[in-house]
């Protein structure tokens, strides 16, 4: 191993678990799960290469928690049913047997969904439509539609199906969940000025717009038990709103990241165009800096990150203690062991991976892990 990076390479620990270096799997959709939403032996080769690589912990894919609103893609794997988390069970398992762990993101859709079976509506905080257009790449296409605006019931119910699905994801073997709370799905849509336009206790002030997340958390810790991993993923910009930033900047990063970190969670996932960029303007902070500085958890950063010195600068300057690839693990499914034997990494290409429809390939099955 070279010294330069030798920090990427050190043991780490989340709650119970021990983690051989600093290197994550960052969760990425690829729509390649039976339209029932169970997880198949496609998924199966597709995360073990991540296990046979190097990684040191997989966060899943997005996966959907009811058989009602939380779906946002057609062939996107569920935890909603006993069949989807026995389905789970031989992909989490095969992944343990290389000695890496593996994490569940648990998602709800909300008002950015592009496909569900279950219902013919969508709902979100307030009655509005996402911005933006659909991902052709993930199946969809044109504008999304207006979502209904959740009720007491509705908000409650999804509150409820995290716990259960976090109940499966543990029976499933996994090794913890994360809840999504980025991204522009339904727990970051009450954080978004435009789509939480509510005035009761669940809108009309951050801290207000933080109580579905704060009550998804405590509700999910309460049934998984103190031991086992619970984080979440939050970000800024959304799938369909990039450019998208929180309109009281810094302020408003310290009042989230400073809730959050008062809760049972084990670590905050953000996410940014540039895991190591000022995330809040000219001389603010990263997402990864605001988030340890503020938040006082463990901290995995993401965005662009698949060059080692840039993971190194998560790491040494910004706080992090882990960081996630996305595309740069897709690229290099073996990245850990390229970076520790000093070997090239391939450039990301989106054509063959991502285009027209980005389920997992046979080349990515196919191709060497060193």
């Amino acid at each position: 191993m070279t010294n330069k990076y030798e920090s990427l390479f050190t043991e780490q620990t989340l709650n119970n678990l021990t983690l051989d270096n600093r290197y994550i799997v960052a969760p990425m959709t690829r729509v390649t799960a039976e339209s029932d939403g169970r997880a198949n032996d496609r998924m199966k080769e597709y995360y073990e290469r991540y296990a046979k690589g190097g990684f040191a912990a997989i966060i899943s894919e997005g996966i959907y928690t009811d058989k009602k609103h939380s779906q946002g893609y057609d062939n996107q794997p569920g935890l909603a049913t006993k069949e989807h988390a026995e389905a789970w069970k031989p992909i989490v398992d095969t992944v343990h047997e290389h000695g890496t762990k593996m994490i569940a993101q648990l998602m709800h859709a909300g008002a950015q969904v592009q496909g569900n079976p279950y219902v013919d509506e969508t709902i979100a905080p307030s009655n509005v439509a996402p911005k933006g257009e659909q991902l052709g790449f993930y199946g969809g296409s044109g504008p999304f539609p207006t979502a209904r605006e959740m009720t007491l019931d509705d908000i409650q119910n999804v509150i409820d199906s995290f716990a259960r699905a976090a109940i499966k994801a543990k029976k499933a073997g996994f090794d913890g969940v994360e809840i999504h709370g980025a991204n522009g799905y339904l727990l970051d849509e009450f954080l978004t000025d435009y789509m939480n336009q509510r005035t009761d206790e669940y809108g009309d002030s951050v801290e207000n717009s933080l109580r579905i997340i704060k009550e998804v958390i405590q509700e999910v810790r309460g049934v998984v038990g103190s031991q086992f991993v619970v984080g979440i993923r939050l970000s800024q910009g959304k799938v369909s709103d990039q450019a998208y930033k929180w309109p009281g900047g810094e302020e408003t990063a310290e009042t989230i990241f400073s809730t959050i970190g008062e809760l049972p969670i084990d670590y905050i996932h953000v996410t940014d165009g540039d895991g190591t960029a000022e995330s809040f303007g000219e001389g603010s902070r990263s997402m990864a800096k605001a988030a340890k500085d503020f938040g006082g958890k463990p901290v995995i950063a993401n965005g662009k990150l698949g060059d080692p010195d840039q993971a190194l600068k998560a790491v040494e300057e910004e706080g992090a203690d882990f960081v996630s690839l996305g595309t740069g693990a897709l690229a290099n499914p073996d990245t850990p062991h390229r970076v520790q034997k000093g070997l090239e990494l391939k450039e990301f290409d989106a054509e063959s991976i991502l285009f027209p429809i980005a389920h997992v390939k046979d080349t990515e099955l196919n191709m060497d892990i060193e």
